[in-house]
């Protein structure tokens, strides 16, 4: 049968209209190519399509391929930059992720991190115009501004001495909202109550720091003072005392025990941190009370000491104090000074606040992602000398074996080996591996996997601090880290760290599978891909990562130590030292995003 032929007039419209939509959609189809392929346009457009495939999570299956390529070596090319605007990431402490989450008792304000397979595996890069850090002690008073060009500080309390910009710089006077005329000063008034020269006191710790002047301070006492503050509204304070060169976490007191084992400290500070210590039936100062070491010192300065319209609040605080017979030392203007009691606290059956003593289920030193109790601990729930005046002084406690080592069996044994070894291993790292302890090029440390701070110990005559970290599955001998006089955390390695990116000079590890393995168990709870990132994140540009593990698995931390952009050496282990062993020595090179990149 034949076609019949219309005129043109006669033919369907809609067919003409569908014919011209295809054409149409080719043509811009080859205009995009050429746009594409020969125009600045595709390599924008480039960059952003792989950030976005590589921030994407709805692929887990394709995040695990990676990881086993990059494991096994067989991923020959770096590891991606995570996008420009990720240069202050903290996984944990993520206002965009965590703003969903409940205000009561700042619980939004605390760790709450992504699951791996939603966490981007990217390299943090520096900021544009970032600097290799002033060195410590210059770094003390002043910081490069490129390297973390935030000002809101420096505007909002430049008046009180914190901070200000000078040039290329940030300068910091050593002021403070309740000490505008200096630290030294403030600290000196401080000394007319409690012993600050003498060694007695050696960990403080003081909450919702600022910048860290009377941590900074007190360093010049020989206390060693842990500062924290938590991410908030002026951004990046830790992240100034960290770049200054001060022991320094990213912490908020909510929900939660603060990572530190019970009677950690001999001086617990707070200049105008604002916590609510009586609020929740006294719950906070309870805290406060679980941390701070029997006949130790707790000096609160500002609100609500003697504060207008506070009146109520300082009431209630002093009610407190008494209920858990503290000793008010002095008040001075609006300083007050407590002295904790030698032994168990006298708290009364009865008291306004429903303090009661806990039972003997309670571990005061399970502080791990462990609910904030509002009992109170004994001192004599644990076993030990560890109050003030039964330990010895700075710095022969250091050195001394503290009767808390005995928490595993022939502690004190352990404990004596422990820190001759590290003596040997610290002396081969300066002296055989030219790792750069005891010069100018280090001065913030980390140990991941501490156990009784032995590698922290052998440090003691060089210009470092040490944050030792005890893995929350292994024993918990961060007590043993405080009673010989340093510091650190609780933490699972199996999740990011609670600090800014570019904190450390030197990151060390010894049996770094161990830390995310099960306990008792050849199974890892996560990847060693993952946890480089995580080191790699933490560390500086141009610092170094000491790792020690079997040649197996130094030679697989070496394939992914590649794909972090970082040179490595495999070294073998000190002559005196026993077992199979390898050690790796890595420097974080120093890079910078492209402008393709970012």
């Amino acid at each position: 049968m034949g076609h019949l032929n219309l005129p043109p007039s006669k033919r369907n419209p809609r067919q003409w209209k569908l014919l011209d939509i295809v054409s149409a959609f080719f043509f811009a189809l080859v205009l995009l190519f050429f746009l594409l392929v020969f125009t600045p346009l595709g390599d924008s457009l480039a960059a952003s399509g792989r950030q976005a495939l590589l921030l994407s999570t709805s692929d887990p299956k394709q995040r695990h391929r990676l990881v086993e390529l990059l494991e096994l070596g067989h991923h020959h090319q770096p590891i991606e930059a995570c996008p420009a605007d990720s240069v202050d990431h903290m996984p944990c402490e993520d206002p965009r992720r965590n703003s969903q989450l409940s205000r009561e008792m700042n619980f939004y304000r605390e760790r709450h991190c992504p699951l791996p397979d939603e966490t981007p595996l990217c390299l943090i890069p520096p900021p544009l115009g970032y600097k290799i850090p002033v060195q410590w002690p210059e770094s003390l008073h002043k910081i490069w501004h490129s390297n973390m060009p935030h000002n809101k500080i420096a505007d909002r309390k430049g008046h009180q001495g914190w901070m200000k910009e000078e040039g290329p710089y940030f300068i910091f006077p050593g002021g403070g909202t309740m000490f505008p005329d200096g630290a030294a000063s403030y600290i000196e008034k401080l000394g007319q109550y409690i012993p600050i020269t003498d060694g007695t006191l050696r960990t403080a710790l003081d909450m919702g720091c600022g910048v860290a002047s009377f941590g900074g301070s007190m360093l010049k006492e020989g206390i060693l003072t842990l500062s924290f503050a938590p991410r908030d509204s002026h951004k990046a304070q830790i992240q100034f005392v960290l770049e200054r060169g001060i022991p320094a976490f990213v912490l908020m007191l909510g929900t939660r025990r603060l990572p530190f084992p019970a009677f950690a400290f001999d001086l617990i500070h707070c200049s105008r941190c604002l916590i609510p210590f009586t609020a929740y039936n006294a719950t906070y100062f309870v805290e406060v009370d679980r941390l701070l070491r029997p006949g130790g010192y707790l000096v609160i300065s500002g609100p609500p000491v003697q504060w207008p319209k506070q009146d109520k609040e300082w009431t209630d605080l002093q009610a407190v104090a008494r209920a858990l017979c503290y000793e008010l030392i002095a008040v001075d203007g609006n300083t007050a000074i407590w002295k904790k009691p030698d032994g168990d606290s006298c708290l009364p059956n009865q008291n306004e606040f429903g303090l009661e003593f806990c039972d003997g289920s309670n571990d005061p030193s399970n502080a791990w992602y462990f609910k904030l109790k509002k009992c109170v601990t004994k001192t004599s729930s644990m076993n030990g000398e560890y109050a003030i005046g039964t330990i010895p002084k700075w710095p022969d406690r250091l050195t001394t074996a503290p009767s808390r080592a005995l928490v595993l069996k022939n502690g004190i044994d352990l404990f004596e080996a422990d820190t001759r070894r590290w003596a040997r291993r610290v002396a081969y790292y300066k002296n055989t591996l030219n790792v750069k302890l005891g010069t100018p090029a280090i001065r913030n440390v980390m140990d991941m996997n501490a156990f009784f701070g032995g590698f922290a110990a052998a440090l003691k005559s060089d210009p470092v601090w040490v944050m030792n970290v005890v893995p929350a599955r292994k024993p918990l001998t961060l007590d043993v880290i405080y009673d010989r006089g340093l510091i650190g955390v609780y933490h699972d390695w199996c999740e990011p760290f609670s600090t800014y990116p570019r904190t450390y000079d030197l990151i060390h590890v010894a049996g770094i599978e161990s830390i995310i393995k099960l306990p008792g168990s050849s199974k890892s709870r996560c990847n060693l891909v993952d946890l480089m990132v995580e080191i790699d994140r933490m560390l500086r540009p141009e610092g170094t990562v000491v790792i020690r593990d079997s040649p197996e698995v130094i030679e697989k931390v070496a394939r992914i130590a590649h794909a972090v952009r970082r040179s490595a050496t495999i070294n073998d282990k000190e002559p005196e030292s026993h077992g199979r062993e390898n050690i790796l020595v890595a420097t974080k090179t120093f890079w910078q995003l492209t402008s393709s990149s970012s």
